[in-house]
């Protein structure tokens, strides 16, 4: 409460303030002040804050207004008196400012002006232009993460990668087909072609091989073409080219919801820093006023000054503690930044808030059953089982006779306006009859494949069980912690309120006062940490079955 007192001394009216100027309460001031200066304009006013535990925002600002139409503070007491300076010095400030604004030549302000567009130009040149503050919510976070995170895109590359691999499996089922045109100068060597012996036999007529023909000219020009008639060797290997495909987008998939699941914890890491920051704040708040208070019944002779030094210490604690959650909070930010690959210079800052969320408590087996259709490892590992099956199959078919056509057109000629037209058409079949024991060690090894991926399958599933069931526990756990926490917050706030009511009535020292800012500080902390496992529990149940893009993915 606020007790306002209007007393007038030789033509002065003094105003003396005992209680809070916080809340409503500043409201009633105004209002009171406000008549007080319509009745006596002329009058001088002073206002008496010697009796004032603690001073808000909006009471501050009140009270500048005051002194900026006359009123005279007058305040005792480290906090009233640092208040009071504060707005004295501003005051004093605006005023000699105002004073060399009016002293000040015009030529100052065209020099100053044109050393501004100076600097400006410089800066521009250099690039170094200052970057406005990113305020982000969770799902802005999210969808950031998506578009730019290196991880991420990795992945989609890698995925990219696995569609060409199909492509080339593809194209060799497929006809081919080229041209060639060339343009030879030649020369053979008839007796190392023949051995020396002549190209006819004539009896009782000599003849003699020449030993070289040459040189001639041969020019050709045409299409060939090859095409597979029946190979299945060559069509499972395309279904594993496919079915790694699959793998590829699966494991894709997977790494999407990792980075999900790493932005959004880095980002509920950063609303519990910054929620550290604010509990910090009101408690070097309540610790700076029960420190004033201490300070004034000291004055008054009611209170001792172990009380006031106790008070002090505890508020260099507070202030301690405020300094390292801040540090931790631009900790987070960094790191969150880093995430979203965001530019170094790019401040961020967050949106939401630490909360809690009430939602129902998900079944054990029907989670075990979303996770098993939607984890994309679990798709991943089925993509690989079935590549493998196929590239057994494509070792097992290689002892099958393969069919293919080939053929070629060519115009062929001594020169160019000679040719004549040529072709060759082929069709060849193809059998394995002895591989050395190749296609049996072929199949051997896939089916060694097929094993491991068995084990590693069944090690999966177990896997995925116990990730569900571990975040269930652990969210129904946290769900508990909220309630209790926030039950223990609510009572230290009572105890504070009780220990500054006793102390402030002379029944117990501040010791109480102390224990209860300790009791308070721990119960915000525990408040902060059960929030902050709920939401935590929350992205690892979704993280569990598979459905982090679903959640927090607009």
């Amino acid at each position: 409460m606020l007790r306002i007192t209007a007393e007038n001394k030789k033509g002065k009216t003094l105003l003396r303030l005992e209680g809070k100027i916080s809340g409503p309460h500043v409201g009633a001031l105004e209002q009171c002040w406000r008549e007080l200066l319509a009745a006596s304009p002329k009058q001088k006013f002073s206002v008496d804050l010697c009796g004032v535990s603690y001073i808000d925002s909006a009471g501050k600002a009140l009270l500048r207004e005051m002194h900026r139409l006359g009123a005279a503070l007058l305040a005792v007491g480290c906090l009233n008196q640092a208040i009071v300076d504060e707005i004295t010095q501003a005051q004093q400030s605006g005023e000699r400012s105002a004073k060399r604004a009016k002293g000040t030549p015009i030529i100052f302000y065209a020099i100053f002006f044109a050393l501004l567009g100076v600097s400006s130009g410089a800066r521009a040149q250099q690039g170094a232009t200052p970057m406005g503050t990113m305020r982000m919510t969770l799902d802005q976070a999210v969808t950031l993460a998506i578009k730019q995170n290196p991880t991420q895109q990795i992945g989609l590359i890698t995925a990219a990668e696995a569609v060409q691999d199909t492509n080339i499996s593809r194209a060799a089922l497929l006809p081919q087909a080229d041209l060639k045109v060339s343009d030879a100068l030649q020369r053979q060597n008839l007796q190392a072609l023949f051995g020396g012996k002549p190209l006819f036999n004539v009896p009782g007529v000599p003849l003699k091989l020449p030993g070289h023909i040459g040189p001639y000219q041969i020019f050709q020009a045409g299409p060939s073409f090859g095409t597979p008639i029946f190979d299945f060797s060559l069509w499972k290997r395309y279904k594993v080219a496919r079915s790694n495909q699959d793998a590829a987008k699966a494991g894709s998939d997977s790494t999407r919801e990792q980075v999900i699941l790493l932005v959004v914890s880095q980002y509920i890491g950063g609303l519990r820093a910054q929620a550290d920051v604010e509990a910090s704040r009101s408690r070097v708040d309540l610790a700076q006023a029960l420190y004033d208070q201490a300070a004034d019944l000291q004055k008054e002779g009611v209170g001792t000054g172990i009380d006031t030094l106790r008070a002090n210490v505890e508020l260099q604690n507070e202030k301690q503690r405020l300094i390292e959650a801040e540090n931790s909070r631009d900790s987070e930010l960094f790191g969150l930044s880093k995430i979203l690959n965001l530019n170094p210079l790019q401040k961020v800052e967050l949106a939401d808030s630490l909360s809690f969320f009430e939602t129902p408590q998900p079944e054990v087996e029907p989670s075990i059953d979303a996770a098993m259709a939607n984890r994309p490892e679990w798709k991943q590992i089925e993509a690989q089982e079935k590549a493998l099956k196929y590239d057994k199959q494509a070792s097992e078919y290689t002892r099958l006779p393969s069919f293919r056509a080939d053929g070629n057109w060519a115009y062929l000629g001594t020169r160019p306006n000679n040719g004549i037209p040529t072709y060759t058409y082929t069709a060849s079949m193809d059998v394995p009859l002895w591989t050395s024991g190749r296609i049996r060690a072929e199949v051997a090894r896939a089916d060694l494949e097929l094993h491991r991926v068995d084990q590693q399958k069944a090690d999966l599933r177990n896997q995925i069980g116990l990730d569900v069931k571990t975040a269930l526990l652990d969210l129904q756990s946290a769900r508990n912690e909220v309630q209790v926490a926030n039950l223990g917050v609510q009572l230290a706030k009572e105890e504070v309120d009780q220990a500054r009511d006793r102390f402030r009535a002379g029944v117990a020292n501040n010791i109480e006062v102390i224990q209860a800012q300790d009791s308070l500080s721990r119960a915000n902390d525990n408040q902060i940490a059960a929030l902050y496992r709920f939401n935590q529990s929350r992205a690892e149940f979704a993280r569990a079955i598979g459905q982090m893009e679903r959640t927090y993915a607009r």
